[in-house]
């Protein structure tokens, strides 16, 4: 149970760090292309790269800490730097395949489920 205060407290701050990164960017840049969003998925899958690696390094890092920093703080701030890191993590042991299968999946997944859940709303309150 500590475990997932650890967690939650992470992901509460990746949250709050995203949103206000969100609105530090918007500020500066308009709203004309997702800047923002690019912005957070790249420095989390910047993050996240660095963390996990310099975490499993070093016995300073307890499992506690990893899992705040990466589970929580780089979920809560982007679950894109958590697929990406898996996606890298299936080529660099070699699968191609399921890496490729992952991506792909993932992508077009995710897309069908957005186009999926906007006609489901859509439906529900009785728009076309």
């Amino acid at each position: 149970m500590r475990l997932i205060w650890y967690i939650a407290l992470g992901g509460a701050v990746g949250s709050v760090l995203r949103y206000l990164v969100g609105i530090a960017v918007l500020a500066r840049t308009g709203g004309d292309f997702p800047v923002a969003t690019l912005i957070v998925n790249l420095s989390g899958c910047l993050l996240l790269g660095f963390l996990i690696h310099y975490a499993l390094a070093t016995p300073a890092v307890t499992p506690e800490v990893r899992a705040l920093l990466t589970t929580g703080l780089c979920g809560g701030y982007t679950t894109f730097s958590t697929f990406s890191y898996e996606a890298v993590a299936l080529v660099q042991n070699g699968d191609w395949r399921r890496a490729t299968l992952y991506v792909g999946l993932s992508v077009a997944g995710s897309i069908a489920g957005v186009l999926v859940g906007i006609a489901g709303a859509r439906h529900v309150v009785g728009l076309r």
